[in-house]
């Protein structure tokens, strides 16, 4: 049997007291309080990816092989230029809501070195959060946003890209 220092204790004792540690101030036990599998352990970031991602798998049913090659992308906040808002204009690339852009449309390019670019969709998830009233508004404003700039990218009116359902 191999002998611990004094006063130190066998790695399996420490592990069974971390797993109950209160926190720094005493107020609550550490870790997480729900399981990783459910719901409500997903952050508010992860949950706005997953209503972009059902989104785009809607719209990939219709339009894959016009889609294939677009990027969909999820960013905080905008790059907003400085000056006063009322003087900001943003051209039809731009879903805008006043002065703040709610998704971009980045259209094939080539990069700083010469390579193609694909096009790129850009949601903004913070402008969007701001607007919506409740989940499900949420839900509806991001469809509405990625399905105007599919429209746009396609040179569709958006009904025609995802037609109303009656």
């Amino acid at each position: 049997m191999t002998q611990l220092p004094s006063g130190a204790r066998s790695p399996a004792r420490r592990a069974d007291r971390r797993a109950g540690r209160r926190d720094r101030r005493g107020r609550g036990l550490r870790g997480r309080l729900v399981p990783p599998e459910v719901p409500l352990a997903r952050s508010r970031a992860q949950q706005f990816d997953d209503l972009v991602l059902d989104v785009v798998e809607h719209l990939e049913d219709r339009w894959a092989d016009r889609l294939e090659s677009v990027e969909f992308a999820v960013e905080d906040v905008p790059a907003v230029p400085d000056g006063p808002p009322e003087t900001l204009v943003y051209g039809t690339d731009v879903v805008e809501d006043g002065a703040v852009p709610l998704a971009r449309l980045l259209p094939a390019g080539l990069d700083g070195a010469g390579r193609p670019t694909p096009p790129r969709i850009v949601v903004y998830r913070r402008p969007l959060e701001v607007r919506a009233v409740d989940r499900t508004d949420l839900g509806d404003l991001v469809h509405d946003v990625v399905v105007e700039q599919v429209a746009n990218l396609l040179g569709l009116d958006p009904d025609e890209v995802d037609p109303p359902t009656d």
